[in-house]
């Protein structure tokens, strides 16, 4: 699959790239696969620091608010039982992690999937390579209208670290800066089209091919 490269100025460089077909075209994209990986991410993003007070960690007196029998009300042991206003609560959530393993090759068949899902629609695009001198969101922001992106959630996968390119996209609403070897299953299908930077081709191929 040949891809056309753009200029910064949106316009046709006249040059192509060959996207690997070992990557962007898998002959059948595995759906279970991407199901796996995104569950994963998105179960790793979670913090887990969610907590509630139980019985032993309210404030409150242990001692028996009356006595056993004879008052005609339920009997009593403690003003933190749970039965209480302002007592512990049961079985409440505690701090936990809710992240757990994907096979390597599982994760890779996803990342595989989901750019061959991006391809077969005509959402990857290729973008000839650029710097910037210092962080300057409105020269980003012209070069994605320029792209005809403005409006998309755009995915920009960079070779590599890119500190100025990173900075100036962090103030433009549904654009995310990546490198190519951050690249994960989530990020690719969340996003409307998927902008590798002429270099980064290589670097995904290296990684997933």
């Amino acid at each position: 699959m040949e891809v056309t490269v753009q200029s910064t100025q949106g316009a046709d460089t006249g040059r192509k790239v060959t996207l690997p077909a070992e990557v962007f075209d898998l002959e059948v994209p595995n759906d279970q696969a991407i199901y796996e990986d995104v569950r994963n991410i998105l179960a790793n993003r979670r913090q887990g620091t969610h907590k509630t007070k139980e019985r032993g960690e309210v404030s409150g007196s242990k001692k028996k608010p009356y006595k056993q029998k004879g008052t005609g009300s339920a009997r009593a042991g403690s003003k933190r039982s749970p039965l209480w206003r302002h007592g512990g609560r049961v079985f409440g959530p505690r701090p936990r992690s809710y992240g757990f393993q994907v096979n390597k090759k599982v994760s890779r068949l996803a990342r595989c999937s989901a750019l061959t899902y991006k391809a077969r629609e005509s959402k990857v695009m290729i973008v000839e390579s650029f710097d910037m001198d210092s962080p300057k969101t409105k020269q980003l922001l012209l070069i994605l209208n320029a792209l005809e992106l403005d409006s998309s959630k755009v995915l920009l996968v960079l070779p590599d670290d890119n500190k100025n390119i990173y900075l100036s996209s962090r103030n433009i609403p549904k654009t995310n800066v990546i490198r190519a070897q951050d690249l994960n299953t989530y990020d690719i299908l969340n996003a409307d089209r998927v902008v590798l930077v002429e270099e980064s081709v290589e670097k995904i191929h290296q990684q997933l091919g």
